[in-house]
């Protein structure tokens, strides 16, 4: 393993703090409504834009919204991490806190097929491209742990 830094590919959307990886959001002091991405010009809660947003850091927990499987490579800023394109599977996970949906990758490893909507689903990273500084990281989604087995699977 690289001795290496591991630093957050997008650090104003992802932080890396103490083994503990997080989304960075705001929050609408007035409707308690959050932001993800972090918004910090005003509030996208209709009738507050003129609130005052804190930075917080989001749930790392949350249900599996809805999935689906990348089986061709995006266009353009997608930074592929195999050569050649593997497919991927891509989780909206609703956050336990929040209430609010959060599309992202599913770590490596785990397929379309393993997912059914409802389970839990834990914030994780993984490396996204390595560069001669550090390992820059970026937050995926994992099944929890202490998932119940699926109907119909073996024992």
């Amino acid at each position: 393993m690289s001795d290496k830094p591991q630093v957050s590919a997008r650090p104003e959307w992802f932080a890396i703090d103490a083994n503990a990886p997080h989304l960075i959001g705001t929050r609408c002091e007035k409707s308690g409504t959050f932001h993800f991405p972090p918004e910090y010009t005003m509030s996208r809660a209709p009738g507050f834009a003129d609130s005052e947003l804190t930075e917080v850091a989001l749930s790392t927990t949350g249900t599996l919204w809805s999935y689906t499987n990348a089986g061709y490579a995006p266009p353009e800023p997608y930074i592929a991490i195999t050569d050649p394109f593997e497919p991927f599977a891509i989780a909206a996970v609703e956050l336990a806190d929040e209430q609010m949906v959060v599309l992202g990758q599913v770590v490596a490893g785990v397929n379309a097929e393993d997912l059914r909507v409802g389970m839990t689903m834990e914030l994780t990273s993984e490396p996204l491209f390595e560069d001669d500084d550090a390992i820059h990281m970026i937050w995926k989604w994992k099944p929890a742990a202490d998932q119940p087995q699926a109907a119909g699977a073996d024992a």
